[in-house]
């Protein structure tokens, strides 16, 4: 089933899932779409509590609490083969694992992690949140206030979204946690993404009783996300992914 518009995507939402079978589900389907049995395909999921370690070296150290602490908070502790370091997912967080194809796209890792940023903020702003990147740091950040046209200084800066990709044989996984009514306190359990003194927000406490439903923030990241992609083809060099 090749895709004739490389753009082009469907989007499944797995509802609330463990990480560990969410990954399953993601690898499988990433593995049909490279065989080209299934389309491109936008995986939604909000998971179940746990902190997800990745592969460097320095990951374990940024993991705070006790294993005692983190089973009375009823959190999991699971590797991870994505890029960046240790970070937390939970209910109140949307995931998004977008798999599909880079090379059609002209895209490499780098631009592809962008567009992912910039998906991130273009949902972000039609709710009144003004977002931007970091230059020292992966994710999408805001200052402590939802409004404003200049971003924020760097001390100020807090997390919004967390980004962190894989890419086998052309074919993307894993992706990107924007936090919506995220139990923002999980966050003590971990050194967010290794970076040290950076907080965590979420919508929820950004926009207070005006900020929008899980539904709709879905709704308006795959619109975002359909509309990014359109651009990105539009202005599409040829790239090479490794």
């Amino acid at each position: 089933m090749p895709d004739s518009d490389p753009t082009d995507f469907v989007m499944r939402d797995l509802g609330r899932l463990a990480y560990a079978e969410a990954l399953v589900v993601q690898r499988r389907v990433h593995q049909r779409v490279l065989d080209g049995q299934d389309p491109q395909t936008l995986l939604l999921v909000e998971h179940d509590p746990v902190i997800t370690v990745s592969q460097r070296r320095d990951c374990p150290q940024h993991l705070l609490a006790t294993p005692q602490r983190l089973a009375e908070l009823g959190i999991d502790v699971q590797p991870t083969d994505r890029g960046g370091d240790v970070t937390y997912h939970g209910p109140g967080q949307l995931v998004v694992y977008p798999i599909i194809r880079l090379t059609p796209l002209g895209l490499n890792v780098g631009r592809y992690v962008r567009l992912l940023e910039d998906v991130v903020m273009d949902t972000v702003s039609a709710f009144g949140v003004a977002a931007c990147r970091d230059q020292c740091a992966r994710g999408v950040w805001v200052g402590d206030a939802a409004g404003g046209v200049q971003p924020p200084a760097a001390n100020e800066m807090k997390k919004l979204c967390a980004v962190g990709v894989r890419v086998q044989r052309g074919v993307t996984l894993h992706g990107l946690a924007l936090n919506v009514t995220t139990d923002l306190d999980h966050f003590q359990t971990i050194v967010p993404c290794g970076l040290s003194g950076r907080g965590v927000t979420s919508l929820e406490r950004l926009l207070g009783r005006d900020a929008p439903s899980m539904e709709r923030v879905k709704t308006q990241l795959v619109e975002s996300m359909r509309r990014k992609l359109s651009e990105t083809i539009g202005r599409a060099t040829p790239a090479c992914v490794t």
